[in-house]
């Protein structure tokens, strides 16, 4: 049985994920982003292991998530699943970042920096990642006029690539970026072609599962298969790069 940390559990893919791994006999701990969210957990929240709470919107909140986290004990694995897919103008959050920046990129770095280090750390990305290369010229939207399709496009590259980045860094770790396809949530809408248990199975098969194919690390990954992302995902420069940015904005390192 694995211990196993879901950002943005109450609700979509986290919640689904959360469900499949607590029914697979795993420890799950919960996140909400506030308590009035915590409440929509109903039984869930009875049968997690545990439940953090805090909005990854704000660095302060981020901090008390990681710290939250730590005090209930090393997780063997931890599901960066939160995030979110517009906003009518940049925001900002907390600190001024861009809302989609600040809850996408920087929250899952900083609680990848600040959280013991797990066993395994999956991240959510996208097929539109792709068209999000350029980013680190203006990370956080502050030259640029407001595209909310293109700062989603380039949170997902952010966490591609920081995946791709941690497999390199901590060898001991294996580290994982997923693309679960257009999925029929809240954010995905009820046109979108993928269910949610096909949108939830490659993360909580990454996640826990002791095939082989599951622990290589660095790898981008859709429908349980390995996929070849945007050329900046795999460029250690650009991925050094990243890290640089994001260790000077937040003002926390890697370990």
């Amino acid at each position: 049985m694995s211990r196993i940390f879901i950002t943005g559990s109450t609700e979509g893919l986290g919640r689904a994920a959360a469900e499949a791994l607590m029914d697979d006999g795993h420890e799950v701990i919960l996140h909400a982003r506030s308590p009035e969210r915590a409440a929509a957990l109903d039984g869930l929240g009875k049968r997690s292991g545990g439940l953090v709470v805090g909005d990854l919107g704000s660095a302060a909140e981020t901090r008390d998530v990681a710290d939250q986290v730590n005090a209930l004990g090393r997780m063997d694995a931890i599901i960066h699943n939160a995030g979110i897919y517009s906003t009518a103008d940049r925001g900002p959050a907390a600190a001024g970042h861009a809302t989609i920046f600040a809850v996408n990129s920087l929250a899952p770095y900083m609680l990848t920096a600040l959280i013991d280090r797990p066993s395994r750390l999956v991240y959510l990305s996208s097929s539109l990642h792709r068209g999000g290369e350029g980013s680190l010229d203006d990370l956080d939207w502050e030259k640029r006029e407001w595209d909310a399709g293109k700062a989603y496009a380039e949170t997902k590259l952010h966490v591609a690539a920081l995946a791709a980045a941690l497999s390199r860094r901590w060898p001991d770790v294996v580290c994982s970026a997923v693309d679960p396809g257009w999925v029929r949530t809240r954010m995905g809408g009820a046109s979108a072609p993928v269910d949610i248990d096909t949108g939830r199975r490659t993360q909580v098969w990454l996640a826990a599962s002791t095939d082989p194919a599951a622990l290589v690390s660095g790898r981008y990954w859709h429908d349980l298969q390995m996929e070849e992302p945007a050329g900046e995902v795999t460029d250690t420069g650009f991925q050094d790069r990243l890290l640089q940015r994001l260790e000077e904005i937040t003002g926390i390192g890697l370990p």
